[in-house]
């Protein structure tokens, strides 16, 4: 399923994980070098020398990170979707795979959107 094709998908318009939580990959997700899917040089910042994190989501108050484009809840969408890192490709959304996720609820709260429920995923 391409998420950022299937308007169904409650992900595409929600972007909530995206300006909530801290994405940290390892370095080859960002090296051009290592990875044919590599995260575009300038959206990333180093936190270590094996670690690497999108701009905007290490920030302690109002993290959001520099791939999110649109409004969280109704137009939110990922501008770098085909080379997103690891953290975001395997983030599972509550009841996407069928098991609620706390901490997609979380961030959904977190910006006054309700947590999803298994009907949210029916066509």
């Amino acid at each position: 399923m391409d998420l950022a094709k299937d308007r169904a998908n409650p992900c595409v318009s929600c972007g909530a994980c995206c300006a909530y939580f801290r994405v940290q990959f390892y370095w080859r997700e960002a090296n051009e070098d290592e990875s044919d899917f590599a995260v575009p040089a300038g959206l990333f910042e180093e936190l270590t020398p094996l670690l690497r994190c999108m701009k905007g989501t290490s920030r302690k108050h109002r993290p959001q990170c520099c791939g999110l484009s649109g409004r969280i809840g109704q137009d939110a969408r990922c501008s770098i979707y085909a080379c997103r890192p690891t953290p975001c490709r395997d983030f599972k959304a509550s009841f996407s795979d069928g098991k609620q996720n706390s901490r997609c609820d979380e961030a959904r709260r977190a910006h006054g959107l309700a947590p999803l429920t298994p009907s949210d995923w029916l066509p």
